[in-house]
C-alpha cells in the first residue's frame, strides 16, 4: 500500500495540488489532506488515490527496492 510520503512527493512530482489530485481520484479535498496529515484512509480510497497518480504517470517504489536500504519513493514514467 502506497504511504502518505509517496503521496506528497507524487503531487510534487506532478505538480498538482491536493484539490487537483482529489478531482482525479473521485475523493474529496479533505480526505487527500487528512491522509497526508497522518490519518487513516479506507483501502478502496487509497487504491483511488493510487490509480489517479499512476494514470498520470507516477511509478510507485517500495521500501528497499532498488537497494536493501532504500525507502519507499515515487519516480515519473518516462516521457510523462
Amino acid at each position: 500500500m502506497i504511504t502518505r510520503q509517496q503521496v506528497k512527493m507524487a503531487r510534487a512530482a506532478l505538480g498538482w495540488g491536493v484539490r487537483e489530485l482529489a478531482e482525479k481520484a473521485g475523493v474529496t479535498a479533505n480526505t487527500v489532506s487528512r491522509f497526508e496529515n497522518g490519518a487513516d484512509a479506507y483501502g478502496e480510497t487509497l487504491g483511488r488515490i493510487q490509480r489517479a497518480l499512476e494514470t498520470a504517470g507516477i511509478v510507485f517504489i517500495p521500501e528497499g527496492q532498488p537497494s536493501p536500504d532504500g525507502g519507499a519513493g515515487v519516480r515519473l514514467k518516462a516521457g510523462a
